[in-house]
């Protein structure tokens, strides 16, 4: 048995009205028992984004899909996660630090002790 990590991150949600730049709590999350190379992103209300943690690693720099989702720099500071599902589109901007510190926690994570 592993230790799920899991990080509430703040996340901007990019529209194209100036006033609607909502920010939302964002849970990212690891569990590897469930999927040693996956990670979790769950979105407020229902919806909850599980892909490859290479995605999210080579998408901090470089522009990245793999299937419904995509994921690309956003300056030197930010990135950008863009989920598409039956129900539309949903853009989040994130501090690229929050991702990154996820990941490092991702890899560290050590095995429970019995």
């Amino acid at each position: 048995m592993s230790v799920t990590v899991e990080q509430y991150a703040r996340a901007h949600v990019v529209t194209d009205s100036p006033e609607d730049r909502d920010t939302v709590p964002v849970l990212l999350r690891y569990d590897p028992d469930s999927a040693a190379s996956a990670v979790r992103v769950r979105l407020p209300g229902p919806d909850e984004w599980t892909f490859p943690r290479e995605l999210l690693e080579r998408g901090i720099r470089t522009p990245t899909t793999a299937g419904p989702v995509s994921i690309w720099p956003c300056g030197r500071v930010q990135a950008v996660m863009e989920f598409h599902s039956a129900q539309g589109v949903a853009v989040m901007q994130f501090d690229t630090k929050a991702l990154v510190r996820f990941l490092r926690r991702t890899y560290t994570a050590t095995p429970v002790a019995h």
